[in-house]
């Protein structure tokens, strides 16, 4: 696996102590979006389908931290949105570093050698690229063409910087297995460290809602990737092999939603990073005001086809840490390309999914408007 050994080891750790707590509940990633503007509109994205008044919103430095310390996770993602957007940036990256955590900052890269002054390297810091593939895939995926060759000149110049850089890489039903194994080949060349791999979700409002896998598709696809490169072994995965055993279809979890709970510009997103049903005004009460068991594969209809590393990642690495023979059983042999998937969760008792956006968008955008003229209700008074 392409995690380092130190962050491994504080995760297990960090993992071990809840249990001995008897934390049934726990964080083991902070998500978190300072911001929902891109500089880019991918077809598979439902997580900029907002007005501008709200693309405008920005998460400050100071609830930035105190999302970090309220949550308590030992790993902080930062996404959005294009994260290097936001002005305080590298201050938020080096807040979360000086409060020990992991951090890892999702980007495009197109402004990535322009904002790299901003950052310093570091074991516990790593920029995590998109990049849906080789040229064609990605240029496809990001709907624009030239972004595929700047994503990888700013990867090597951050390497050539001493960062880390990790590879964020989504796969649609559209995917061929030949090619996607062929572009992770490649992926060394450039002196990526690691690559993440998922497949994407069904956004509500992603404007393309013809290519999205569904769960047969997905474990037949990554079986398919995974036989052409040694089970798996021929390349470095920042992701636990356990997760990567899950993708081919050979381990049953069940959706792991509080593991990476997400903080917004709008508060705590529930109940995770993909399904926006609400939100908490602090973490507490994400946590214990959630109806986390109307969530999920088999409880709820937009969770059917779900296999995204946000939800299950947690559940593969709680599974590591309790049975390390499973975890190293993948790690020294690879992942099971062949014969029957493990069962599947029933989807006969789900219950059928709510459509609230429309609802919620209206909500947000009237407390930003209220908020907006709160100060010219002040002079007036005055």
């Amino acid at each position: 696996m392409g995690i380092p050994v130190i962050q491994g080891a504080r995760i297990g750790a960090y993992i071990l102590k809840q249990h001995l707590l008897g934390r049934k509940r726990y964080p083991l990633v902070l998500m978190l979006e300072p911001l929902f503007r891109c500089n880019l509109a991918c077809a598979g994205c439902g997580k900029i389908d907002y007005p501008d008044k709200i693309l405008n919103q920005r998460l400050p430095y100071e609830d930035c931290m105190e999302a970090i310390d309220e949550c308590g996770a030992p790993v902080v993602v930062i996404a959005g949105g294009e994260p290097l957007l936001h002005k305080e940036i590298g201050k938020i990256v080096r807040g979360a570093l000086d409060r020990g955590k992991f951090v890892t900052l999702c980007t495009n890269a197109l402004l990535l050698e322009k904002k790299m002054s901003e950052f310093e390297p570091s074991q516990a810091f790593n920029f995590s690229v998109h990049l849906d593939g080789d040229r064609e895939m990605h240029d496809k995926s990001v709907c624009q063409a030239g972004v595929y060759d700047r994503a990888v000149a700013a990867i090597k110049a951050a390497r050539a910087k001493g960062f880390r850089v990790t590879i964020n890489c989504t796969l649609f039903n559209d995917a061929d297995p030949e090619r996607v194994a062929g572009f992770l080949d490649t992926l060394k060349g450039m002196g990526v460290d690691s690559a993440t791999v998922s497949p994407g979700y069904a956004y509500e409002r992603a404007p393309d809602q013809d290519h999205f896998l569904n769960r047969n598709k997905t474990k037949e696809l990554f079986r398919a990737i995974f036989r052409r490169g040694d089970k798996g072994r021929k390349w470095a995965f920042f992701q636990s092999s356990l997760f990567l055993d899950f993708l081919a279809g050979n381990q049953t979890y069940h959706c792991t939603p509080w593991g990476n709970p997400l903080r917004t510009v709008f508060g705590w997103q529930r109940p995770c990073y993909l399904l926006n049903e609400g939100y908490a005004k602090t973490f507490k009460e994400l946590m214990e005001t959630t109806d986390w068991d109307s969530y999920g594969v088999g409880n709820y209809e937009k969770c059917a086809d779900c296999m995204v590393h946000c939800g299950f990642e947690p559940s593969a690495v709680t599974h590591a840490v309790k049975n390390p023979f499973a975890a190293l059983k993948v790690a020294l042999f690879g992942v099971n390309t062949e014969g029957p998937f493990a069962p599947d969760i029933p989807l006969d008792k789900q219950r059928p999914a709510e459509y609230a956006y429309t609802a919620q968008i209206g909500q947000r955008l009237n407390e930003i408007i209220e908020a907006e003229k709160a100060p010219e209700r002040t002079a007036a008074a005055e």
